[in-house]
């Protein structure tokens, strides 16, 4: 693999990339959606109560607004290294350089961690309500699932990107842990 310049981040690496970053730039990733599609059995689930977090999820209609972060060559080795040490956990994503276009117009490629379908973890097509539902009991080492969730629709907004769909998933979990249930059902 060629030296990463560039990681690409679409849920939590947006808001807690682990290092400071050079840059940072919005960008789009064409071919991948992002998705509530990996099973969290550390970060946020455990094996007996899995959460979910997101993937990148392969699909060639789709794209990924997030932000491009630029590693900084003094720690870049370092850098990489714990960014593996966390994404790769249990192998569910796999790590590819992807294109991304950078809002700027710039093109680059971009270290990524891509849903695996292959894996056992693997849990796209589940519907909105059971995703709501999961996410709002797991609860895992870096702690509740509804925080990844509520913190990722809150810097998605705060960067000008907000994502209607997470947004009204948000609201189905607050609903749920209120007590309230989901006013659709």
């Amino acid at each position: 693999m060629q030296r990463i310049s560039w990681v690409f981040g679409y849920g939590s690496l947006m808001w807690n990339p682990g290092f400071d970053p050079v840059e940072t730039v919005r960008a789009r990733l064409e071919g991948y959606a992002r998705s509530f599609c990996l099973l969290s059995i550390e970060h946020r689930g455990t094996p007996e109560c899995p959460g979910l977090v997101l993937g990148l999820d392969e699909d060639a209609a789709a794209h990924c607004s997030g932000l491009a972060l630029r590693v900084p060559e003094t720690d870049h080795d370092d850098i990489i290294a714990t960014l593996r040490e966390r994404e790769l956990v249990t192998q569910a994503y796999a790590e590819a350089l992807v294109p991304v276009e950078l809002e700027d117009g710039r093109q680059v490629q971009a270290l990524a961690y891509v849903m695996r379908r292959d894996h056992w973890q693997y849990a796209g097509g589940l519907p909105a309500w059971e995703q709501a539902q999961m996410i709002a009991a797991a609860h895992g080492g870096r702690g509740p699932n509804a925080d990844y969730l509520f913190n990722t629709a809150r810097h998605l907004a705060q960067i000008g990107l907000a994502d209607d769909v997470m947004d009204e998933l948000s609201d189905t979990v607050r609903h749920l842990l209120t007590g309230i249930g989901d006013p659709a059902h």
